[in-house]
C-alpha cells in the first residue's frame, strides 16, 4: 500500500539538518495494512544520517489500534493519540527527524533523550495517570515532570519548552486540566508575572478509557533562560491568564546555529480574548492563520519557516472546505487535519506549528 509523504527539510547555519514529515496511507484496507504502510514509510525516512526523535500516531479507534502501534520498534519517542485523521485513513503519523544526534529511549523513566552538543532534549510521550480526574491527573503528571527535570539538574520553569495536553471529552474535562496545571505551575514559580509554557490543550483519547488526560512534553537541558523568548503578538492576542489559563502563545529558542519556534494551539481569537467570527469556520480559519502569522513575525519568522501544521476541527463536516483552503495557501507544508474539538465550544478550528530558522548567535550550536 502506498503512502503520501509530505516533507520539509531545514538546514541550520552549521549545515546540520532536521526533517518534518506527515505520513498518510491510502484510505483503504484494514488498519493493520494501513499501519504497515505508515511504518514502512517511517523507517524509510532514516537516511543520510537523519534519525527520528519523535513520532506521533493519530488513530481513529485507539482502543482497538494502540496496542498494535506500541508493538512496533521505533527507537524514538512515540506519542499515540485518538484523533481521527480526516483524510479518510485510520492512521496517520507526524515524524520529526534530526541529523547528528544520539537518541536513547528510557522506557522506565518515560523519556527519550536526544543528545546534541551542549544540549540534551528530553521528549516525553503519552504520559498518563489512569483512574484520576483531569485536575488531579494533570497536576500529578506535571509534578512528576518537574521532579524528573530536577533530578537531571533542570527545572520546569527553565527547561520545559512545550507541552501537549490531550483531554478526553474536552468540553467536560478541560476545566479540570486547567485547574491542575494552574496550581502546579504556581507551585513552581510560574505566574502571569513570570512566564508559562507553550502548549496545546485539545480533545484526544487514550486507549484506556479511565485516562482523562494524556501529556507529551518537550524539554531541553543546557539551554539558558536568556536563549528563550516568549511570543505575545499583543496586537492580535491577549495574555492567556486574562481568561484563567496558563500557557504561552508561543516560544522561540535560540541556539548557536538555529532558532526553534513552538507555536501553541491557536484559534480565532482577538486581543480581548473574544472568539472572532462565531459559527463561521472559514473566517475563523483565516483569523487563526493571521494570529499564527503575527506570532511567527515576532520571532522574525514567516510561514516559509514553518515545518509542519497540525489542524484540529470540531466538526467533520468542515473538513472539505478547510482542507481546500490549507492546500491552496500552504501547498508545500507538511500538514494534517484531525477530528479534535477545541477547548472552547465556540472555536471551530485550531492549529499548531513549529518553525525553524538558521541563525548565528553566541550560544552553543544545537
Amino acid at each position: 500500500m502506498e503512502c503520501n509523504i509530505q516533507r520539509k527539510y531545514f538546514s541550520a547555519s552549521s549545515g546540520r539538518r532536521e526533517l518534518h514529515a506527515m505520513i498518510t496511507p491510502k484510505a483503504e484496507g484494514s488498519f493493520s495494512e494501513q499501519l504497515g504502510a505508515v511504518y514502512c514509510a517511517f523507517t524509510g525516512l532514516h537516511t543520510e544520517g537523519l534519525r527520528a526523535v519523535m513520532v506521533r500516531y493519530f488513530l481513529s479507534d485507539p482502543s482497538n489500534q494502540a496496542q498494535e502501534v506500541r508493538a512496533l520498534q521505533h527507537e524514538c519517542a512515540v506519542s499515540v493519540v485518538g484523533q481521527t485523521p480526516l483524510c479518510g485513513a485510520k492512521v496517520a503519523a507526524w515524524v520529526w527527524l534530526q541529523e547528528g544526534v544520539t537518541v536513547k529511549v528510557d522506557d522506565e523513566g518515560g523519556f527519550t533523550e536526544v543528545s546534541h552538543g551542549a544540549y540534551s532534549t528530553l521528549i516525553q510521550a503519552s504520559a498518563c495517570e489512569p483512574g484520576l480526574q483531569s485536575s488531579t491527573a494533570t497536576r500529578a503528571m506535571l509534578n512528576d515532570l518537574a521532579l524528573s527535570l530536577e533530578a537531571r539538574g533542570g527545572t520546569l520553569i527553565d527547561n520545559c519548552l512545550r507541552t501537549w495536553l490531550f483531554v478526553r471529552d474536552v468540553d467536560v474535562n478541560y476545566a479540570g486540566a486547567v485547574s491542575g496545571r494552574n496550581e502546579l505551575f504556581a507551585l513552581n514559580g510560574m505566574t502571569a508575572d513570570s512566564h508559562f509554557i507553550a502548549s496545546t490543550g485539545i480533545n484526544g483519547i487514550h486507549e484506556d478509557s479511565t485516562v482523562s488526560v494524556v501529556m507529551d512534553s518537550l524539554n531541553c537541558l543546557g539551554v539558558k533562560p536568556e536563549q528563550i523568548r516568549f511570543l505575545k503578538a499583543k496586537t492580535h492576542l491577549n495574555p492567556t491568564a486574562e481568561y484563567g489559563v496558563a500557557f504561552e502563545r508561543g516560544t522561540a529558542v535560540d541556539f548557536g546555529d538555529r532558532r526553534h519556534v513552538y507555536v501553541s494551539g491557536t484559534a480565532s481569537i482577538n486581543n480581548k480574548g473574544e472568539i472572532v467570527w462565531p459559527g463561521d469556520v472559514a473566517r475563523q480559519a483565516e483569523r487563526m492563520f493571521e494570529n499564527v502569522g503575527a506570532l511567527l513575525e515576532e520571532a522574525d519568522c514567516g510561514f516559509d519557516d514553518v515545518c509542519h501544521l497540525i489542524v484540529y476541527l470540531r466538526d467533520v463536516a468542515d473538513y472539505s472546505a478547510v482542507s481546500a483552503m490549507i492546500n491552496e495557501r500552504y501547498p508545500s507544508l507538511p500538514r494534517i487535519v484531525v477530528l479534535a474539538p477545541v477547548c472552547r465550544p465556540g472555536w471551530l478550528i485550531e492549529v499548531e506549528c513549529m518553525a525553524f530558522k538558521a541563525v548565528e548567535t553566541a550560544y552553543a550550536a544545537y
